[in-house]
């Protein structure tokens, strides 16, 4: 009697083993196929709420300070306050058309300090945001910076779509990896560390998260991810841990950062962990670098098996060594430049001021950076020897040489 095996595949890999019985072909419901996207909301939300249920201390005095969209109607001085302004730092004394808010269509006049952080440089017609005080009812004004919502907002429907357009399918799907990564760190690391949860099990928590859904969102629940997935989350565990021997034996702490003073003062008003922070951070910081070198492997073993169905682990494990040998290089030298390029001002100073060997080497500041840059980079080169173990594992595993790729329809007789 002839039976009839109908694969249904959410993948380009069907799933399917062989039993004594016969062929034996797990089902796949197509359903699933939307299942992912579905999954990836679901724990947005959750990490909505979970946002929205921690209670943050205010740390500024409620003053109903409020931040609105403004431009520029009446600069009668125009010529004369910016000439003034470059050369004695005074303010600019303006009139604002408010664009947004409850006071939205009032004119208020304002200042506008010209500073190189704050404020702006203003003209008649210059879009800026400003910051409003209302006492007695009498508004009072303050150019807070440019208004620079829309070029953002330009930049990034560029790189979207662009991502999009290049990409296809999967250019979506980094989007949406993209934004989930975000969401992560913003809803679910920083708040947990805030409340006091430990910062390194708050980024390694983030971290599985976030490798598990980029993984499946752009290369689905296959071998290959499934090995990367293994593999990055070795890699940059390592680098947390590397980073924090480092700082242990070398005595830099999350204390010695430059924006300490600012990070007691959250640290007096929450449970934050000050001390952890910074090496949370790299675990964060070098994600996306042992990714690509995890996945990078693990595909690239995944279609040698694909060619090769008799190749042994031995060989599975040494190509791995083989292809990750280039990549370390290549992605040592992204991760490295990535923070000298981070601490170019840092670096600018230092040569400006020739300070003397001994002085740039113990500086706090650079041996963070130093500490930074070698615990990610050790990350990605041990990623490479863990993620071809897996792999060689994964698809030798119980003697299985049979090539299942590229299949979107099988039917056994």
């Amino acid at each position: 009697m002839k039976r009839k095996w109908d694969v249904v595949l959410l993948y380009d890999i069907p799933f399917w083993q062989v039993k004594k019985e016969g062929w034996m072909v797990k089902e796949r419901k197509q359903s699933f196929k939307w299942g992912k996207y579905l999954i990836v909301i679901g724990i947005i939300i959750l990490m909505f709420l979970f946002f929205q249920s921690v209670e943050r201390k205010p740390l500024l005095a409620d003053d109903h300070m409020v931040f609105v969209k403004a431009v520029v109607v009446q600069n009668d001085h125009e010529v004369q306050q910016a000439q003034a302004s470059l050369d004695s730092g005074d303010t600019q004394e303006i009139v604002l058309k408010i664009k947004s808010g409850s006071h939205k269509g009032e004119t208020v006049d304002a200042y506008s300090l010209n500073g190189y952080l704050y404020g702006a440089d203003c003209k008649v017609g210059t879009k800026v945001i400003a910051s409003l005080s209302e006492y007695d009812g009498e508004l009072s004004a303050n150019v807070y910076n440019y208004d620079r919502e829309l070029e953002i907002g330009l930049l990034l429907a560029v790189f979207f779509g662009l991502m999009w357009l290049v990409g296809g399918k999967k250019g979506f799907n980094s989007i949406i990896a993209l934004i989930f990564t975000f969401c992560v760190v913003i809803m679910l690391y920083i708040p947990m560390m805030y409340i006091g949860i430990s910062p390194f099990a708050s980024a390694t928590v983030s971290v599985v998260i976030i490798t598990f859904v980029t993984f499946v969102l752009i290369a689905d629940f296959q071998m290959k991810s499934i090995g990367a997935m293994l593999g990055t989350i070795f890699g940059v565990i390592v680098s947390g841990l590397i980073a924090l021997l480092f700082g242990h034996f070398g005595h830099v702490t999350g204390f010695n950062v430059d924006d300490i003073e600012n990070l007691i003062y959250v640290g007096q008003n929450s449970r934050l962990d000050i001390g952890g922070m910074l090496f949370s951070g790299i675990l964060i910081a070098s994600l996306g670098a042992v990714m690509d070198v995890a996945m990078s492997v693990s595909t690239s073993l995944h279609e040698i098996k694909e060619q090769r169905p008799d190749i042994t682990a031995k060989e599975i494990f040494k190509s791995g060594i083989n292809i990750g040998r280039d990549m370390i290089g290549t992605m040592s030298n992204t991760l490295i430049l990535s923070y000298a390029g981070g601490s170019l001002g840092l670096v600018m100073i230092i040569y400006a001021y020739s300070y003397q060997m001994h002085q740039i080497l113990n500086m706090y500041s650079l041996a963070i950076e130093i500490m930074r840059g070698i615990a990610g980079t050790i990350g990605i080169i041990l990623t490479v020897p863990i993620t071809s173990l897996i792999m060689s594992v994964l698809l030798t595993r119980g003697g299985q040489k049979i090539s299942t790729d590229k299949c979107k329809s099988v039917s056994y007789t």
